[in-house]
């Protein structure tokens, strides 16, 4: 059983700017996605899906990466936003993403919404007994 922990302040900050970044991009069928992620700076860093061809990488990587060029090392909190409808839902990450969070952040929390809630969990609860090649 996942041990889901309420929301605070700092993630509803974090939510509040994933939905920024999708509404400043969003571009059908391109951008329907935003990302933020919260370092231990304290900073945030956004990112939005690149579609092509049919697959292209998710906003979460996209956010991550931002954060590691502004020369950030530890993610805490993680989210991603998704605009199949008004309002924007909070949309869990994928299998790759679960697993680029988990081999880069498996102490990282990952907002999601659970049975109508908005709640956090840790990565390694998302993607139990996952691969690592870097422990």
């Amino acid at each position: 059983m996942m041990n889901y922990i309420e929301i605070d302040e700092k993630d509803k900050e974090l939510i509040k700017a994933a939905k920024e970044v999708l509404q400043k991009n969003y571009q059908e069928p391109q951008h329907t996605v935003g990302a933020a992620v919260l370092c231990s700076s304290g900073k945030i860093y956004v990112g939005i899906n690149v579609e092509s061809c049919g697959y292209g990488p998710c906003a979460e990587p996209i956010a991550i990466g931002a954060a590691f060029t502004n020369g950030e090392r530890i993610l805490e909190r993680i989210v991603a936003i998704g605009k199949q409808s008004e309002p924007h839902v909070i949309i869990p990450p994928c299998g790759n993403c679960r697993q680029l969070i988990y081999n880069y952040a498996p102490e990282c929390m990952v907002i999601l919404s659970q049975k109508n809630n908005i709640v956090k969990v840790k990565i390694k609860e998302l993607l139990p007994e996952a691969y690592s090649d870097f422990e």
